[in-house]
């Protein structure tokens, strides 16, 4: 049996068994809170399908870059990859082209029945959305709060005001009281499983209209 080993940009090895276990858990979650079976990316992945496939949107998930150090060749006509490294730390989940606009989103979930801890995103994926936000894209947080199995799309202006006022004192998290103010919720349904694109035209909406 051969091992793959991965590495993160930092050098730390990415232990493939506690991903499995972590994976496992959060599809555990999904069955007991939300009652599909499903993770959040493969309910994702199935709303994008249909978009696609009824020509909406074309949205996709990022691939995550890796750089190969170690290739193995046990037959001539076969390498196996033995050890890796992800090349640089990863911006947003999704991207794609709506209605002419370009759309730029990540997928969260918190189990916290009251608030969306700021820690569940990291500098660099703030920094690309502000980015994004300048250039005139659509750019928003998609965020799940499992136990209450209620699902937002919450605008990035929004969310970045939070992370930056956290540097200079303010709360490490975002009170369920101003995500439902300020995003739109999402309700689930047959196809697409996740509407999300509803909540863009909201956002697309507010941008006209001068607002977030």
């Amino acid at each position: 049996m051969i091992t793959v080993t991965f590495h993160y940009p930092n050098g730390q090895p990415y232990l493939h068994h506690e991903a499995k276990k972590a994976k496992k858990q959060a599809a555990s979650a999904t069955t007991i809170f939300g009652k599909r079976g499903m993770s959040l990316e493969e309910e994702l992945n199935e709303s994008n399908q249909y978009y696609l496939a009824k020509e909406i949107a074309v949205v996709h998930k990022k691939p995550t870059p890796i750089q190969i150090v170690k290739v193995d060749y046990p037959q001539r006509s076969q390498a196996v990859i033995k050890e890796a490294y992800f090349k640089r730390p990863s911006t947003t989940d999704y991207n794609g082209v709506y209605h002419g606009h370009y759309i730029d989103f990540d997928a969260k979930e918190t189990k916290s029945k009251t608030s969306f801890p700021l820690h569940n995103f990291h500098e660099h994926q703030v920094k690309h959305m502000d980015e994004c936000l300048k250039q005139g894209g659509i750019c928003f947080a998609l965020i799940r709060f499992v136990v209450l199995d209620r699902i937002f799309v919450y605008p990035a202006s929004n969310l970045i005001t939070f992370w930056r006022a956290q540097m200079t004192g303010g709360r490490k998290s975002i009170p369920l009281d101003a995500v439902v103010a300020d995003g739109v919720e999402i309700n689930y349904q047959l196809n697409p499983l996740i509407p999300y694109l509803d909540g863009v035209d909201e956002l697309i909406a507010r941008t006209q209209q001068g607002g977030n």
